[in-house]
């Protein structure tokens, strides 16, 4: 039976979310075409009508994932800060879901071996985050205006935030199983510390 164009695109979408997830979950040499297939709703042989290859489907399922932001709690302020985003990243909520979270934090070091076109891939979304949080930060200082360009010191801040922020998720993360209470004091520890820092000047360990 002939699949619509719309169909196809409907199937096209959903190997792409299962493959997005599945990779955050188990990483991306811990998940078969078999799989992904399988959790789409789908046949094995059919991957390959939507993609030339397993690793162009890889790359794609790994853009994906970048469209991943970090949510905002009901109630929290109605533009949500670096200090709140700071927060929701480190939580419990983020931690045990890695599916449906940040890529890096779940597969940076995937990405750092398969290189090519997935380091590529993770490249371009790191820049791109980055780039948001410099802005963030920026806008966080501006005048009644309400915006301002990132200058070369809002973007070192954003890249010690975020690498920090994905650090300390990762060894939230390894820790969980065998060490909830470790974990969790990973994740205040370094919430603490870094919205003191955003929020009312303290230093970071990096500005002493």
């Amino acid at each position: 039976m002939k699949v619509s164009k719309a169909q196809a695109a409907e199937n096209r979408q959903g190997i792409l979310d299962a493959a997005a997830r599945l990779y955050r979950e188990r990483g991306l040499t811990g998940v078969g075409v078999a799989d992904i297939t399988r959790d789409a709703g789908l046949t094995h042989g059919g991957l390959y009508r939507h993609f030339a290859s397993k690793e162009a489907l890889v790359q794609e399922a790994c853009t994906k994932a970048f469209d991943w932001s970090i949510p905002v709690l009901d109630g929290e302020r109605p533009h949500a800060t670096v200090s709140d985003r700071v927060r929701r990243y480190l939580s419990p909520e983020h931690r045990d879901a890695p599916g449906s979270g940040c890529p890096v934090a779940a597969l940076a070091v995937d990405a750092a071996r398969a290189g090519g076109g997935v380091s590529e891939v993770f490249a371009q979304g790191i820049e791109r985050n980055i780039q948001r949080f410099a802005q963030l930060l920026a806008d966080s200082t501006a005048d009644a205006s309400g915006s301002a360009a990132a200058s070369p010191q809002d973007r070192a801040r954003a890249i010690h935030v975020l690498a920090t922020m994905v650090g300390g998720m990762v060894l939230a993360r390894a820790t969980a199983a065998a060490q909830p209470a470790l974990s969790n004091e990973l994740m205040q520890t370094l919430q603490t510390q870094l919205t003191d820092w955003l929020e009312d000047g303290t230093p970071s360990p990096s500005d002493r």
